[in-house]
């Protein structure tokens, strides 16, 4: 019987070379895993911030940045890749950190669920274990106006720019969206599989049921600009994340990360390397 094919998942691995703490550089390991059209590399500030103590694996999740695609969207897949990479390498010595923002935060969830041996300490970013129905429109509009352009008939990256600016005026949104932008073949293409994401964008949204739950300490942060967690969603989040603590970045939205970066260094140093 013929194997199938491993899948291919792109890693980007972000560790010290110095020795500024000796018998601590790069102990702790964290794996983060970014939002729908991101990539791992979106958290490379955050990564070094937690240098040189911590070694972080930024993972490019399925169908985005340089892995590989799916024929479909499913979240208990996609915390399954993970784990058979993290097993492969990363976490082969024992359990290790996880954050994830937004459907990062939902890989991340599913994983601490499902193979819970290989998660130490749980940190999730502006996201809730339920169906986000406020911000589907949000996504809609934003993946409907990249699928609408008939990127074969652009020749330049800055023309890209130009047809978006009409359906999508923040020029840090569209700069977010326009990173998967590539260049291949004499064409313009998108990195992501946009055709899927966009298709399945419910099932994006939305999140598997579980009658488990995941015993370990986890962080649920989320911006006060942000209406992606709200107090309605903390008996699920508890029913499943026992252990959880809350935390609010005042001033940032739900791209907290990026718009407070020390703050979030400074709570995952604290979370992550504190007793």
């Amino acid at each position: 019987m013929t194997e199938m094919p491993e899948f291919e998942l792109h890693t980007t691995l972000v560790r010290s070379t110095s020795n500024e703490v000796e018998g601590q550089n790069g102990s702790a390991k964290a794996v983060f895993l970014h939002g729908l059209f991101g990539r791992g590399k979106n958290f490379t500030r955050i990564a070094s911030g937690l240098l040189p103590e911590t070694q972080s694996l930024l993972v490019d999740l399925p169908n985005h940045g340089r892995s590989g695609w799916t024929e479909t969207f499913d979240y208990a897949q996609m915390a399954d890749i993970v784990a058979d990479e993290l097993r492969k390498g990363f976490a082969a010595g024992g359990p290790v950190d996880v954050i994830g923002h937004s459907m990062g935060g939902k890989v991340a969830m599913v994983l601490a669920l499902r193979h819970p041996e290989l998660v130490r300490k749980l940190v999730v970013i502006d996201i809730s274990p339920v169906a986000a129905v406020s911000a589907r429109g949000e996504f809609q509009h934003l993946l409907g106006s990249l699928s609408a352009l008939d990127l074969p008939s652009f020749a330049h990256r800055p023309e890209v720019d130009a047809a978006l600016k009409a359906n999508i005026p923040n020029n840090v949104v569209r700069g977010f969206l326009l990173q998967n932008l590539k260049h291949r073949d004499g064409n313009y293409v998108w990195e992501p599989n946009l055709a899927l994401l966009y298709g399945e964008l419910e099932t994006v949204m939305s999140f598997p049921e579980y009658t488990s739950s995941f015993t370990g300490p986890v962080l649920w942060i989320r911006g006060d600009r942000s209406n992606y967690v709200t107090e309605a969603d903390v008996p699920a989040m508890r029913a499943l994340f026992p252990k959880t603590r809350r935390m609010t970045v005042h001033g940032a939205g739900h791209w907290v990360h990026s718009e407070k970066p020390e703050e979030v260094i400074d709570a995952l140093r604290s979370f992550l390397l504190g007793g």
